[in-house]
């Protein structure tokens, strides 16, 4: 009896290796299996590209700046500076329309306006990008601290209402005042205030933030506070940061031409958009030369609107709720 159940037993295990094959367990293919293919800022990337509009903007913006970027360097191109004279009376090229050697004409002076135009764009486009790369370090490190920090709310609440109830008009006029026109004394003067409203919205979003359950979790098991804040808090507000700072670089640009206008912008001999719409500005009237005021107008607009929609639709694209 016991060698015919030994023997049942033999041809069943013998029938089994027939009929199945022990699988290896691998570690490394296991964790591949379970490994999400989901990248944030790709799926960012795929939600901006579906904006047509948005991404002809940025690549006409991206012409843009790599054009005045390169424009000094290219042939037949004049200097912004020079004051160019006419060949045949040996006076000045004042006014003259555009043509084949002055592609935008000249100005009162007989400088050249095509140059004078990217040579101000350059300015004013620096300017730009270095009062939003300001704003958003300074802005974004305060209201931080500010809607993180029990501790640091009342200080940063009271230096909040002392710049916050200073004009920024005033600010600019009084540092154009102070210091020698320039364009450091222009980011200076934008800096001293611009960091205010961006500081003031981070610190909202990060009160709204800061008590929620998995941030109460993480604090309870031990998180450094940094963490938190780089982890937990920040990327969910990537898409306001993008569009303040969108949105800080025409208004920078604004500002500049706003300090031309009444006379405390850059001086005259340094090429900007403020400049050069100030001086065109005097002339409208005149049919002939409006070109003076038109070219340098509809390259502001230009940058203008387009930051505006490319920093609406990064916002948008970016904002965590719509990535699934």
């Amino acid at each position: 009896m016991g060698m015919y159940s030994n023997e049942i037993h033999n041809i069943s295990n013998k029938s089994r290796e027939t009929l199945f094959e022990f699988a290896e367990v691998d570690a490394r293919q296991a964790e591949e299996t379970g490994h999400s293919n989901y990248s944030y800022w790709r799926s960012t990337w795929q939600s901006f590209l579906k904006n047509r509009l948005a991404v002809f903007l940025l690549v006409g913006v991206l012409i843009i700046v790599g054009f005045t970027i390169l424009q000094p360097y290219l042939p037949a191109q004049k200097s912004p500076t020079e004051i160019y004279l006419d060949e045949q009376t040996g006076m000045q090229a004042r006014n003259i329309t555009p043509n084949v050697e002055f592609w935008f004409g000249t100005n009162s002076i007989g400088q050249d306006l095509w140059s004078r135009i990217w040579a101000g764009t350059r300015t004013s486009l620096f300017i730009g990008c270095v009062v939003a790369l300001v704003e958003a370090v300074v802005g974004i490190t305060v209201g931080t601290l500010w809607g993180f920090s029990r501790k640091l709310e009342v200080p940063i609440t009271q230096l909040y209402n002392v710049v916050d109830n200073i004009p920024t008009t005033i600010v600019l006029i009084l540092m154009s005042y102070i210091l020698r026109p320039s364009i450091s004394t222009i980011i200076i003067a934008m800096c001293i205030t611009g960091w205010v409203e961006m500081a003031r919205f981070i610190r909202n979003q990060i009160v709204i933030l800061r008590d929620r359950e998995y941030n109460l979790a993480s604090k309870c098991l031990g998180t450094p506070d940094y963490r938190i804040i780089v982890k937990n808090l920040l990327p969910y507000l990537i898409s306001v940061i993008m569009l303040r700072m969108s949105l800080a670089i025409p208004f920078a640009i604004g500002a500049e031409v706003f300090l031309t206008y009444i006379g405390l912008g850059l001086p005259i001999s340094e090429p900007s958009l403020g400049n050069l719409i100030n001086e065109g500005r005097v002339l409208m009237m005149s049919p002939d030369l409006r070109y003076q005021l038109i070219f340098p107008s509809i390259v502001l607009s230009v940058i203008t609107i387009a930051f505006y929609i490319i920093g609406n639709s990064f916002a948008d694209a970016a904002d965590p709720k719509n990535h699934v």
